[in-house]
């Protein structure tokens, strides 16, 4: 999955620095952590994170039929991916 803010690997607009991993080595730096660090520590750092997100997401001024568009891949999005899931 793309983040349409974030360049492609591999495109010009990418930043192959070695200062910012690829996103997977975050993932796995980051499932490690949760393993080895019990969910009092981990959990309120999430949330300030999906939160963020959250409050980010409410500060952008979409119109109604844009927010229908979004709603609408989403779902579209979800049930293909159930459906990939359950065969």
């Amino acid at each position: 999955m793309s983040d349409s803010r974030t360049p492609e690997e591999g495109s010009p607009e990418a930043d192959n620095s070695p200062e910012r991993p690829p996103r997977y080595e975050q993932v796995i730096r980051w499932a490690e952590y949760i393993k080895t660090h019990p969910p009092e520590v981990w959990g309120p750092q999430q949330n300030a994170v999906v939160n963020g997100q959250i409050e980010s997401a409410q500060a952008v001024d979409l119109s109604a039929e844009d927010r229908q568009r979004v709603r609408e891949f989403a779902d579209a999005e979800l049930r293909k991916a159930d459906e990939d899931a359950n065969g």
